[in-house]
């Protein structure tokens, strides 16, 4: 079940990025809304109503869900970037999950979202020097976190939830 929970293994962060690791970690961000699109292209809506494991998300919600967390992931480095270490707001994930338009929207509405978001947030991404990745938020369950933490952690978010779908259809032969 750990496998299918975590297909890429769990988020690891080892501490502050070098600026090849930055680099491939936006690198990362970048081919997210390519991936997802690779990822869920053929499928019908049945099979993207299908769970990736037991208890687990349809394939719909998954992609819904990247775009919810992405869009909350921009906010907070905007924030990051234009106030002293803001106390960041966290939000019930599973709970949006299902809500109604993550349950029966098309996927692509969320993938043409995360096309356009993700194109100003590289680009952000891309102009920002050490000192900016040095910057905080205060998160309320996991204190002070800098930029370089959440640019890894949603450098992999991506490719975790892109691996869900790519192992669903692997395992079904799809």
């Amino acid at each position: 079940m750990e496998e299918l929970k975590y297909p890429i293994g769990k988020f690891s962060y080892s501490g502050t990025l070098t600026p090849d690791q930055r680099k491939a970690c936006i690198d990362r961000i970048d081919a997210t809304p390519a991936n997802l699109r690779r990822a869920v292209a053929g499928l019908s809506e049945a099979q993207l109503n299908e769970t990736y494991r037991p208890q687990g998300w349809t394939l719909r919600q998954v992609v819904h869900h990247v775009a919810d967390s992405h869009l909350n992931a921009y906010q907070r480095f905007k924030l990051v970037l234009t106030e002293d270490h803001p106390r960041i707001k966290t939000y019930k994930e599973a709970l949006w999950a299902e809500e109604p338009d993550a349950r029966t929207l098309p996927v692509d509405v969320s993938i043409q979202l995360l096309e356009a978001l993700h194109g100003r947030w590289v680009t952000r991404l891309r102009s920002m020097d050490t000192a900016a990745f040095a910057r905080t938020l205060d998160h309320p369950e996991q204190g002070a976190v800098n930029l370089d933490f959440m640019l890894a952690l949603y450098a992999w978010h991506g490719q975790h939830h892109t691996a869900h779908i790519l192992g669903w259809r692997k395992r079904s032969g799809v």
